[in-house]
């Protein structure tokens, strides 16, 4: 196993697996409860940090619960190995508890794929929303979307200089209650603005559901983070309670812009709602700009876990300079491929159907499986797990193979 010291590390926070000279034996035997230094999170801050890192998805509702209820029952199943080996700290450490150094590989290589194009999403969705805002901003060398994708660069970039958890749980509220805003000023729009609820849509499609299974896992996509969230609380035997609060609260706001968006835009609404409001409305200004506030929110606590990854690997001894310029290039890169693939909905599919349902579903069946056992005794809840694990891998494979043709579409229109 990996020491803290080794530089070629990828996993996410501070690991805490044996140094290199401490018995292996013993690590991989020793299952207690998590009994490490705690953090000094609070419970309402590590709900506002975990509500934050799930939010950002509308769309339909019963695959929408169904997506829901799985992904609660894997974080639940994180938590647990994490609570059966004292020395798991991070997302890295749960693979390679079960899967020795080659699954703390995949996972972590799958884990920080997803963290970043998550971030990436971020940054397209805010400049979708700007431009629509001010369709005629920009220049001739430089598009309105162009300009406002690097504007939002520079506006999140102190945010993810911080480290604090505690802060960044501050920001992560902020984040929290521009969800709730949107939903009442889309609501106000449609009620008392003029805009109605008389769109009937279509029931079903079934060439959609790949697209809108993939972007209901990508809506669930903070596995990676709850390790971190964990392990930064003061109070670690409330963490249960924690995961409860976070996925009911996103879960309602989903389900309200769902049938919001359903009722008043029927099948022409687009994978931003606020992308089908008339900018000229006050109400739709308001959801507009809230819309901007959750991505500026996200950004820093999604990519924390890829920025202490790249510290740990490169930063070994050196000073905080180098990781200000560490986290200052994580952010250019994530403008950069914003400004090359600049297809939020698409984006966000191909995230959830190849990189969400892995590393937030399937890993943590297979992982649990293996920590603790139950894989070796058929029983109901194995059975479970690889009923959750089988369907995973055909919304893998079918929701990846869509949302790739669809990307190419849009970059090579026939």
């Amino acid at each position: 196993m990996k020491g803290p010291a080794d530089g070629d590390d990828l996993s996410i926070g501070v690991p805490l697996l044996a140094d290199k000279g401490e018995d292996e034996s013993t690590h991989q035997h020793q299952l207690s409860r998590h009994n490490s230094v705690p953090g000094s999170t609070s419970f309402f801050k590590t709900c506002f940090n975990g509500v934050n890192a799930l939010s950002g998805g509308w769309l339909s509702l019963i695959l929408l619960f169904l997506i829901a209820g799985c992904t609660y029952y894997t974080s639940i199943l994180i938590k647990r190995c994490m609570d059966l080996d004292t020395n798991i700290r991070s997302y890295p450490d749960i693979g390679e508890r079960a899967f020795g150094s080659t699954g703390r590989m995949f996972v972590a290589v799958t884990m920080n794929m997803e963290l970043y194009l998550v971030a990436t999403g971020f940054v397209i969705l805010e400049g979708d929303n700007l431009q629509n805002l001010f369709p005629a901003f920009g220049g001739d060398f430089v598009t309105g979307k162009q300009a406002f994708v690097l504007i939002i660069g520079l506006i999140v970039l102190p945010t993810v200089w911080l480290d604090n958890m505690a802060i960044l749980s501050y920001i992560s509220a902020t984040g929290v209650v521009a969800s709730f805003l949107l939903i009442a000023s889309v609501l106000w729009s449609a009620v008392f603005d003029g805009i109605g609820f008389q769109e009937q849509g279509t029931m079903f499609q079934s060439r959609g559901i790949p697209t809108a299974i993939s972007l209901y896992a990508f809506c669930y996509c903070a596995h990676p983070v709850f390790p971190t969230l964990y392990t930064s609380m003061r109070n670690q035997k409330q963490f249960s309670k924690v995961l409860l609060v976070c996925f009911l609260v996103c879960t309602t706001s989903y389900a309200s812009m769902a049938v919001l968006g359903y009722l008043m835009f029927g099948s022409k609404v687009q994978s931003q709602v606020t992308l089908n409001l008339p900018t000229n409305l006050v109400s739709s200004k308001v959801a507009i700009y809230t819309t901007l506030v959750n991505p500026l929110a996200k950004y820093a606590l999604m990519s924390r876990p890829i920025v202490k990854s790249l510290e740990r690997r490169f930063l070994v001894g050196r000073s905080r300079r180098w990781s200000i310029l560490i986290r200052t290039a994580l952010v250019a890169s994530t403008i950069f491929v914003a400004l090359a693939v600049p297809f939020f909905g698409y984006l966000m599919s191909l995230v959830g159907a190849f990189l969400s349902v892995t590393a937030s579903i399937i890993v943590p069946c297979l992982c649990y499986m293996k920590i603790s056992g139950i894989y070796v005794r058929i029983g109901s809840e194995l059975i479970v797990l690889c009923g959750i694990v089988v369907v995973g891998g055909v919304v893998l494979v079918v929701g990846t193979y869509t949302a790739l043709l669809e990307i190419l579409n849009q970059l090579i229109p026939s």
